[in-house]
């Protein structure tokens, strides 16, 4: 396990100039006085906060990459030479009938108006970030044609240089999530649906009216944080007219653009950006039942919310308040998870670690579960990219988790798909492309497959959403594999017993049968006939 504090990272751009490095501080064991750089305090020596984030901004994701004492590779999936549950009613298991491809992986969420997908995983929010806005095409046509939902991320509205506002300060034009909602709608088919993130200044502009009104969404999103971060929605602002537009629609700026000296840095080209971040939210049983009365009065029939790495008590209050208020998914998103901007330290050393989120989530569940309180669907988030980890969050979760929730991997796809129609242009595909053809339709395996569905309007569908259907079929396959190997033929078939702990650490904290004792008693049943 390595609990090293680095003096430098690929994410921020900075690197150790030793071999050799003080493990608690992270600095170099010799630090030369005239030393050309470039660690982390060297760096943040005459840029200061900017090496606070990941970077260059717009232009990548983060994620954190601490290694924690336990997560998912200390689960091993089990398998099966007999059985077959889920199969549809009246098909008896057998070699003909109970194949791979037979398997559903559909899913479902809601309290009592059910949104299927037809793959157990959905995007992280796509929200203010630059690499969300110029990607969205890829990024929503994609989920769109691989029947997943989207969420469209907060502060949306609050950064659109276009934004009218009435003599209220309420939103009455927002063209850039009115792009964003009618191209995801263009290609939905009734699998999936995009969600609209709300925070405090969301709800200040009257995002949630807006798009009731112009757009008849039947679902909002609350936010009260994510696995990235403990605090707000932050982007980078290159420009002092830009960041003194957004300090004057209410947003916290930094450094203040409003302070002449700083104006001055700027001038001289010191101070090259500039942040704009979100407000802190603050919870309450109180407010959070009073806002879900009001929105349900705007007329949404579905009310999803997402959380972040907080302490159990927040976690608690997450489970219980949605239980209350009849939410319709939730969405517990774990540490240290993946970012387009959050501070790179916090986002390695603040919050609760995924699988420990989870195993209390699952505990506190049970808990409600025994008090005949309905638990909400429930999806987690954080750190997750392929097929086995779909399995084990759904199994470890069974059967409260519905669905994961994956950032990174979701639009890794969409960047994939989108430049290789770039490289093809320009006849510059690199090899590892180049190898399997010159042409879209060589290139990706399920070219064709989209191209015979939607025929003519193949041509509006962009190569990045190709790749994240192509992601999305892989993902399913790949799933099937595991579950008809685990003899599991319908998601909600999975349960807790289709997983073992390699570990006895892991084990504690999951709950999950070591592997020497998982099915234990039915092995010496079947040897001693006891």
């Amino acid at each position: 396990m390595n609990l090293r504090a680095p003096g430098g990272n690929d994410a921020t751009r900075t690197f150790n100039r030793s071999k050799n490095v003080v493990p608690c501080s992270g600095l170099c064991s010799r630090c030369l006085e005239a030393c050309r750089g470039n660690c982390e305090v060297f760096k943040s020596s005459f840029r200061g906060r900017e090496v606070i984030y990941p970077g260059p901004f717009g232009e990548m994701t983060a994620g954190g990459d601490k290694d924690y004492p336990v997560d998912y590779s200390h689960l091993n999936i089990q398998g099966y030479a007999q059985g077959a549950e889920g199969l549809p009613k009246g098909v008896e298991g057998g070699p003909d009938t109970a194949t791979f491809p037979a398997v559903s992986t559909e899913t479902e969420y809601g309290w009592t108006k059910k949104v299927k997908m037809r793959t157990p995983i959905f995007t992280g929010a796509l929200g203010s970030t630059e690499i969300a806005r110029k990607n969205w095409e890829h990024f929503a046509i994609g989920a769109a044609i691989s029947g997943v939902t989207i969420v469209c991320g907060e502060n949306v509205c609050g950064i659109d240089p276009k934004l009218e506002l009435d003599a209220k300060g309420k939103i009455v034009s927002a063209p850039d999530m009115d792009r964003r909602i009618e191209v995801y709608k263009r290609f939905h088919d009734g699998y999936g649906e995009i969600l609209v993130q709300m925070n405090v200044e969301d709800t200040r502009l009257g995002v949630a009216e807006y798009v009731r009104k112009k757009h008849k969404l039947n679902t909002i999103e609350l936010k009260w944080g994510q696995g990235a971060k403990c605090i707000g929605g932050e982007i980078k602002v290159k420009n002092l007219e830009r960041a003194l537009e957004l300090k004057k629609r209410g947003y916290i700026v930094t450094p203040d653009p409003t302070v002449k000296a700083n104006q001055e840095a700027y001038k001289a080209g010191a101070i090259r950006e500039f942040e704009r971040h979100s407000r802190l939210g603050f919870v309450s049983e109180e407010g959070f039942m009073k806002e879900i009365k009001r929105l349900r009065d705007l007329g949404f029939e579905r009310i999803t919310l997402k959380t972040g790495a907080y302490s159990m008590v927040e976690l608690a209050q997450a489970i219980k308040y949605s239980s209350m208020a009849k939410i319709d998914l939730l969405t517990i998103d774990g540490a240290p998870g993946g970012t387009g901007m959050s501070p790179w330290r916090m986002m390695q050393e603040w919050g609760i670690p995924t699988f420990y989120l989870q195993s209390l989530a699952y505990e506190f569940c049970e808990k409600l579960t025994r008090k005949k309180m309905r638990v909400p669907d429930i999806a987690i988030a954080g750190g997750f990219s392929l097929e086995d980890h779909v399995f084990k969050v759904v199994a470890m979760g069974a059967p409260y988790v519905k669905a994961v929730c994956m950032g990174r991997a979701l639009m890794i796809p969409g960047f994939v798909g989108k430049n290789i129609g770039d490289w093809a242009k320009s006849n510059t595909l690199p090899p590892t492309v180049a190898e399997f053809g010159a042409k879209p339709e060589e290139i990706f395996v399920c070219y064709e497959e989209l191209a015979e569905k939607y025929g003519s309007d193949m041509k509006d569908i962009p190569l990045g959403a190709v790749g994240i259907y192509t992601f999305s079929q892989r993902i399913k396959v790949g799933l099937q594999q595991l579950m008809a190997g685990s003899r599991n033929f319908n998601l909600s078939a999975i349960s807790r017993k289709d997983i073992m702990s390699l570990t006895r650490e892991a084990e504690e904290v999951s709950g999950i049968p070591y592997v020497m004792d998982a099915y234990r008693k039915e092995a010496d049943k079947i040897l001693t006939g006891k």
